[in-house]
């Protein structure tokens, strides 16, 4: 039996899929919802999705959210775990970076009722669109990186890099760059467990992303 967070996101992700509501949607497949536990003290809120999760209709399975994958199970999380959605839900035309206006007005539709949804102890804003939405337009992952923050709808907010950011740096820096992101993911679970002590973070093994969603067609 659905719970009834359950049931709501059930209706949210019809909306969504019927969504025509911005010009978005028509460069993309399809709209790209979100994955995961419902109940789960911990959202990752990213950018938006790219062409595999376009192509797949799952956020976060690329490269991206591959190196995002093995970053979660080196702090003991994994995705199924856990629930990661984006700001944006439609692939913008040449994977461009979202513009403010655009993820406003897809967040008021769903990210902000999927949040209000979900009552999460603690959000992990993955990069600058995601920290422009939670905290606001002038914010800066580079400055605001491994702080805490109250978004606007009171939750608790940790700001940290966006995986696709790691994939372009090389050498020490990625090497740095990476230990900033292991920290920060670490002490959102820590967070996330001082008010869920008993809730498990991880399976056995990695979810299968690729076994249980297909390719979708045009």
């Amino acid at each position: 039996m659905a719970s009834p967070k359950e049931e709501t996101l059930a209706e949210l992700a019809r909306e969504l899929a019927a969504c025509t509501a911005c010009h978005l949607r028509g460069d993309c497949l399809a709209p790209v919802g979100w994955f995961g536990a419902a109940d789960s003290p911990l959202v990752i809120v990213a950018e938006g999705p790219g062409g595999v999760e376009d192509a797949y209709g799952c956020p976060l399975i690329g490269p991206s959210g591959q190196l995002l994958d093995k970053a979660l199970w080196s702090v003991g999380i994994t995705r199924d775990r856990i629930l990661t959605t984006n700001v944006i839900k439609c692939r913008p035309r040449g994977n461009r970076t979202p513009t403010l206006e655009e993820a406003d007005f897809c967040a008021k539709r769903f990210l902000f009722r999927e949040l209000a949804c979900l009552q999460p102890k603690v959000i992990v804003a993955l990069g600058n669109v995601a920290l422009h939405y939670l905290l606001g337009p002038e914010a800066r992952i580079s400055r605001a990186r491994g702080s805490w923050f109250q978004t606007y709808q009171g939750f608790a907010t940790i700001a940290t890099y966006h995986p696709s950011y790691l994939l372009r740096l090389s050498g020490q820096a990625q090497i740095a760059a990476k230990w900033d992101v292991f920290h920060d993911l670490e002490a959102a679970k820590a967070k996330a467990l001082e008010a869920c002590p008993d809730y498990v973070f991880k399976s056995e093994r990695p979810y299968p992303f690729f076994e249980h969603f297909s390719r979708r067609r045009e």
